[in-house]
């Protein structure tokens, strides 16, 4: 049996698979070839196409690292009986501790400062004040396991008043903590210094921050987007923010490329902090997640279910 990884994975997922089976890896440039030739698939941000999955004959199982699955057409490998898996849960610190990093390097100027310095700019500090986070209000969109660790971290570190919105999470969610649980959005915006986004890409979920829930916001919130680019209107995220609306944005994940083109418009802004959709990119991270999709591609080869397929 042949296991084709086709995006960069961490050696310990790649050992593991190699322990089972013949393994063609990035960036050996046969990868391609994986519809025609492999038996399972691992895979990260590359995209698996209907085209692809209608020539991949022997594919049983495409496990993704990763909870989105946005990148994969499920309807198609349902289709021709494919099974897809993912990995729920796996990097939530990790991109809680990214969402918390972001906002505080755009309320702190944090990444102003350090572009100031290595450029030997005089620094009249009076021009640069940042915000404090202490008892601020924070926004939480989507409350399920990253939500929920960035809610706490906030509630218990800042004292921060967490407003959270979810119209798909159970009445009993987040029983542990204090928070007021909001029934729209509209809700939600006017009273958020910090709005952080949750949430998968869907339909529904599409541009779901454009220029109306934009200027509902606070002058001086700031928004947070470490899940899908496509959740927020970045055309009009650059308008609204070239307006001198929003104190600032941190970015790492991007709509149409990632990373965006040096020309992005947002790039351009001085308070937008972006990263290239690397919240996940901690070392446990990399090594829990590359073996536990190694570990299903594995099972189900091996006859066994896979522990997290999507359908």
């Amino acid at each position: 049996m042949k296991i084709y990884i086709i995006d960069a994975f961490h050696p310990s997922g790649v050992e593991l698979a190699k322990s089972f089976a013949e393994v063609v890896a990035w960036p050996d440039p046969r990868v391609k070839d994986w519809p025609e030739e492999a038996d399972a698939v691992m895979v990260r941000m590359t995209p698996i196409t209907k085209e692809q999955l209608a020539r991949a004959q022997k594919v049983k199982i495409i496990c993704k690292q990763g909870v989105g699955l946005d990148t994969i057409d499920l309807e198609a490998a349902k289709e021709r009986g494919v099974i897809v898996s993912r990995t729920p849960g796996v990097n939530s610190e990790a991109v809680a501790e990214m969402a918390m990093a972001l906002s505080l390097t755009v309320s702190r100027r944090t990444s102003r400062f350090e572009r100031l310095l290595r450029a030997g700019t005089p620094v009249v500090r009076p021009e640069h004040l940042g915000l404090e986070m202490e008892g601020k209000t924070v926004g939480v969109v989507g409350m399920g396991n990253i939500g929920t660790r960035l809610a706490k971290k906030w509630h218990f570190a800042f004292d921060a008043k967490i407003l959270a919105y979810d119209p798909f999470a159970p009445a009993q969610t987040w029983t542990d903590f204090a928070h007021e649980r909001v029934s729209t959005l509209d809700e939600m915006l006017p009273r958020v210094d910090v709005l952080s986004l949750h949430l998968p890409l869907t339909p529904q979920s599409y541009h779901l921050i454009g220029r109306r829930e934009l200027e509902m916001m606070k002058r001086d919130a700031i928004l947070i987007n470490v899940s899908r680019g496509g959740l927020v209107d970045e055309e009009a995220l650059f308008e609204v923010m070239k307006a001198g609306h929003l104190f600032g944005a941190g970015l790492d994940v991007f709509e149409h490329a990632e990373p965006p083109p040096v020309d992005h418009p947002l790039l351009s802004l001085e308070n937008v902090v972006a990263t290239p959709h690397a919240a996940g990119g901690t070392v446990e991270t990399q090594i829990r997640s590359s073996t536990q999709v190694a570990q299903q591609v594995i099972d189900v080869l091996s006859g066994r279910p896979a522990v997290h397929a999507a359908f």
